[in-house]
């Protein structure tokens, strides 16, 4: 089984994202691809869309898609970084497209959450896993962006002002932000990102459509301590927070 080193679990402390290469094995990337081939072709995107386009699937009705988290070592890995507190399959997957030719260059970060679900809780989460199902090892080819070391920002933030601070934020706390990155890589590799991780769509200047699979991942009883979590950003990584004691 796959397994994080040292050096990869501190960058994920530090920079609150984590690039892992070629994790899928090709038959359940193939699988996983010719499925998003059969969405896309049951439901296109109109011909005039450019950018983002997104599919949201309940995982029951697409098993490929739920092997690219379960059926390989993807769901040990982000549990890796959370050890020994254990991360539910969600429900939902985003098959999230991005369509050519779209010079988009966000101009800042979000976090997920807003606005919030039908019980008043904002949609928060412990970590973001995503699958990329394209190449897009250059920048501009329809790349996620994320500002490294924001998590520990919007960590601050809501330590300072109060968690429910989050509604009047609306997913763009006020902080102080570094450079952004685009995560290059290509089918099969994986990234890990912590919920307060600043991230935006990109453009895509390139000839493909940019196709990747996102799972928003809870640990238990996540939803019963979202305050704390906002505003401790170890709390459910358990693994990382040993570490910085």
């Amino acid at each position: 089984m796959l397994s994080l080193s040292s050096s990869q679990i501190q960058e994920f402390s530090e920079n609150g994202f984590l690039l892992v290469p070629n994790a899928i094995s090709e038959v359940i990337l193939a699988a996983a691809s010719n499925t998003i081939d059969d969405i896309i072709e049951h439901s296109p995107p109109g011909p005039d869309i450019r950018g983002p386009h997104n599919f949201f699937l309940e995982l029951a009705e697409v098993p490929s898609l739920l092997a690219l988290l379960v059926d390989g070592p993807v769901i040990s890995l982000a549990e890796q970084l959370t050890d020994p507190v254990s991360l539910d399959v969600p429900w939902q997957v985003q098959v999230a497209l991005n369509i050519p030719n779209f010079p988009h260059r966000p101009g800042l970060p979000h976090i997920d959450g807003s606005p919030p679900e039908s019980d008043g809780r904002p949609g928060t989460f412990t970590m973001l896993v995503g699958i990329l199902m394209s190449e897009q090892r250059n920048e501009d080819e329809g790349n996620l962006w994320v500002w490294p070391g924001s998590h520990l920002s919007h960590a601050t933030y809501f330590h300072e002002h109060g968690p429910d601070a989050f509604f009047e934020a609306a997913g763009y706390p006020h902080v102080l932000l570094p450079e952004p990155q685009q995560i290059c890589g290509g089918p099969g590799d994986v990234v890990l990102a912590h919920y307060l991780l600043g991230h935006n769509i990109g453009g895509n200047t390139s000839n493909v459509v940019r196709r990747a699979a996102y799972f928003r991942v809870k640990a238990r009883d996540h939803d019963s301590h979202w305050r704390e979590i906002l505003q401790d950003p170890w709390l459910e990584y358990r693994a990382i927070h040993n570490t910085q004691l």
